[in-house]
């Protein structure tokens, strides 16, 4: 509270009794003046996939490098306009090196001039430098379901395809390297059950991903020097 004097007091509402208490609770007329300061907008997450890389570096490049207004350049590096102008005017930045969005392929010369021709207009980035949503590279799921069919067409494959390295194996079925070599030495723990199956046909994997892994290996073989094994007779392939 203020006191007559223009001093401010700052009251404890926990310590203080009186018609003081009150007042310092924010309770009755005082309350509905009091206001909580707004809240900062939270940049979207489309805002940050369209930014250039290093947005400062390339706006200090279309500063020394362009006839581009503030407006512009701020909109294009999702910076203020001020935050630009400070930037032109050596308050900010100073060390910094200008980053050539043309030459890292982020925006076209022939877009530049178009934006310079009309202050309205405003630069597009390139499709090119967008960053893609990455893929996490997991081992593949196998359903419940089919994770017992799995030894079957690892055993399936060691005895079609024996050009496919162990990686190879276990990225088709989803498996680990100690598995496939249990299967291969006949000491898994279901060896007695364990037939050649497709995998193709057991849903542990898809024809075309088969096949890329064969060429691949075949191609391997190829670049050493070593003989590529003929394909499995039809018959082969027919589960069990």
């Amino acid at each position: 509270m203020q006191w007559p004097d223009g001093s401010i007091v700052l009251l404890d509402p926990l310590k203080c009794s009186g018609p003081y208490a009150r007042l310092s609770c924010g309770i009755g007329a005082t309350s509905s003046r009091i206001k909580r300061p707004a809240r900062p907008e939270r940049c979207q997450k489309d805002d940050l996939m369209t930014l250039p890389l290093m947005p400062k570096a390339t706006a200090v490049w279309l500063i020394e490098k362009t006839a581009l207004t503030f407006t512009q350049i701020a909109d294009f590096c999702g910076m203020h306009p001020l935050e630009i102008q400070a930037i032109a005017d050596g308050e900010v930045a100073q060390g910094i090196v200008g980053y050539d969005p043309v030459a890292n392929v982020q925006v076209t010369a022939d877009d530049i001039k178009r934006c310079e021709a009309n202050t309205d207009a405003r630069l597009k980035l390139l499709a090119a430098a967008m960053p893609q949503p990455k893929r996490g590279r997991g081992a593949r799921y196998t359903p419940v379901a089919k994770r017992n069919d799995r030894p079957d067409g690892i055993l399936f494959l060691l005895r079609n395809y024996p050009q496919l390295t162990e990686a190879q194996v276990g990225k088709l079925m989803g498996t680990t390297k100690d598995t496939i070599q249990k299967v291969r030495d006949r000491t898994h723990w279901n060896s007695a059950n364990i037939k050649p199956r497709d995998p193709v046909i057991l849903g542990l994997c898809t024809q075309t991903d088969l096949n890329a892994a064969v060429t691949s290996a075949n191609d391997r073989l190829a670049r050493e020097g070593r003989a590529v094994p003929p394909p499995p007779m039809p018959e082969t392939e027919e589960a069990a």
